[in-house]
C-alpha cells in the first residue's frame, strides 16, 4: 500500500529561515567573523555564573511559581521604580517570562483577536508580525522615516495616527530600537499618549535594550509616562543586560487587567522559567552597578568601531542606543542589500544583515547593520577587513 502523503495548511507559509540564521550560516561556511547576529562573543561576569550555580547547590531546581521568583520579581520592581519612577505590584503587574521573545508572542496572544490590526513600525524585529498572524491579527505595517541625505532615521508618528481605524487593537514599539539604534524621546511618548488617548488601544513596548543609551541620553520607557503604563505592556531582557541571551530569561511588565490576562496564556505556553536561573539573577540584582555601568560600556564598544570606520566608504547612521551600528554603503556598491551582505561575508569575511529584512517588502536603502557587542579583538579583526573596501 503506498502511504498517503500528509498535506498541511500552514499557519505561517510565508515565514522561512530568518536572516540572522541565513547569515550565520553563511558566515560559518565562510569563515566569517560574525557582526551579524546580535549576542555578544564575550564571556558574562563570573559572579553571575557562582550565584546561578549556588541557587542549583541550594536545591533550586524545581518549579518556581507560575509568575516567577518573588525575589526576582521584587528586583525587578525596585529597579524599575528606581529608574523610571514607576511602581509595579510585584504580584499582580510582573511575569517572569522564558526570554523577551515569549514575552512579546504572550502578550500578543493575550491580547489579540482575530481581525484585529496591529500597528508595526518597520523596519521591524522579524518576531513580530508571525506573532500577529498567529494571533489571528492583522499586522498593518507603518514606515519609520528615513532621510537619506543625513542618514537617519525617524518616527513618523503622523503616519502612525493616520493608520488607526476601528479595529486597531494594538501598536508595537521598540526603543532602543533594532535595529535603527534611534529612542524614543520624551516628545515622542507624549504624541504617542495624544494619538491612543480616549481608545481602546494597547500598547507592546519592546524595551530590551534599555541599559544601552548612550551619549548621556536616558531610557524614556513607557514606564515613565504615567498616562501610557495604564495601557502598555514592557517587555525586557535579562539576557541582553547580563550579556546571557541563550539563557532566555526575560520579564513583562503591566498594569493588573492586561497582566491577568498575560499570564492565562503564559500559564499554557511555557508555564515558567529556568528557577535556578531566577534565583541566580536576583541574587546577582543586588547590586545594581552592573546595569548601571552597561551604558558606558557598550558606548565605549559603539565608539571603537564608528572610530574604526570613519575612514571607509561607509556612511555611518547614528546609533542613539542598543549595540547595533547601521552603515549606508551606497558610495561602495549599487547591488542589493542582501547581495551586498552576501558578498560582504563570502568575499571580505564579515558578516552583517541586510536592512531590508526588517521590512514586509524588502525595502532596499543601501543599508546593512553590524553588530557591536563583540571582543576588541573581534572589532579589530573586522574593522581590518572593512577598511580595505573601496569606493566604487
Amino acid at each position: 500500500m503506498t502511504p498517503s502523503v500528509l498535506t498541511l495548511n500552514s499557519k505561517l507559509p510565508g515565514v522561512t529561515t530568518t536572516i540572522f540564521q541565513t547569515m550565520s550560516s553563511i558566515a560559518q561556511e565562510a569563515k566569517a567573523i560574525n557582526l551579524g547576529q546580535g549576542s555578544p562573543d564575550f564571556d558574562c561576569a563570573p559572579e553571575l555564573i557562582q550565584s546561578v550555580h549556588g541557587a542549583m547547590l541550594a536545591g533550586h531546581n524545581q518549579y518556581p511559581p507560575m509568575i516567577g521568583s518573588l525575589n526576582l520579581r521584587q528586583a525587578v520592581v525596585q529597579k524599575v521604580e528606581q529608574l523610571y519612577r514607576a511602581r509595579y505590584d510585584v504580584n499582580g503587574e510582573i511575569t517572569i517570562t522564558s526570554g523577551a521573545t515569549q514575552g512579546l508572542l504572550t502578550s500578543i496572544l493575550a491580547t489579540v483577536h482575530a481581525g484585529d490590526e496591529v500597528i508595526v513600525i518597520e523596519p521591524a524585529y522579524d518576531s513580530y508580525v508571525p506573532s500577529i498572524q498567529l494571533a489571528g491579527g492583522i499586522p498593518v505595517r507603518v514606515p519609520m522615516h528615513y532621510l537619506k541625505s543625513e542618514a537617519r532615521f525617524s518616527y513618523d508618528w503622523d503616519l502612525v495616527r493616520n493608520a488607526l481605524s476601528p479595529r486597531t487593537r494594538m501598536i508595537i514599539i521598540n526603543s532602543p530600537h533594532n535595529p535603527t539604534g534611534v529612542c524614543l524621546d520624551q516628545e515622542d511618548l507624549d504624541t504617542l499618549a495624544e494619538i491612543v488617548r480616549d481608545s481602546n488601544i494597547i500598547i507592546l513596548s519592546d524595551e530590551v535594550y534599555e541599559h544601552m543609551v548612550f551619549d548621556r541620553r536616558k531610557h524614556n520607557s513607557l514606564a515613565s509616562h504615567e498616562e501610557l503604563r495604564q495601557r502598555t505592556l514592557i517587555v525586557s531582557s535579562f539576557g541582553k543586560t547580563y550579556h546571557v541571551t541563550g539563557w532566555k530569561i526575560g520579564y513583562v511588565l503591566g498594569p493588573h487587567n492586561l497582566m491577568q490576562e498575560f499570564r492565562k496564556v503564559h500559564q499554557f505556553n511555557v508555564f515558567t522559567a529556568n528557577s535556578a536561573m531566577q534565583i541566580g539573577i536576583a541574587n546577582f540584582m543586588e547590586d545594581p552597578q552592573p546595569y548601571l555601568d552597561l551604558p558606558g560600556f557598550y558606548q565605549a564598544k559603539r565608539d571603537y568601531f564608528r572610530d574604526g570606520l570613519s575612514n571607509t566608504a561607509f556612511k555611518l547612521l547614528p546609533t542613539e542606543g542598543s549595540y547595533f551600528q547601521c552603515v549606508d554603503y551606497s558610495e561602495l556598491s549599487d547591488v542589493s542589500e542582501l547581495e551586498f551582505a552576501t558578498w560582504l561575508c563570502q568575499q571580505i569575511g564579515v558578516a552583517a544583515i541586510p536592512i531590508s529584512a526588517f521590512y514586509h517588502e524588502k525595502k532596499d536603502q543601501k543599508l546593512v547593520r553590524f553588530c557591536f557587542a563583540k571582543k576588541i579583538t573581534t572589532l579589530d579583526q573586522a574593522i581590518e577587513k572593512l577598511q580595505k573596501l573601496k569606493f566604487k
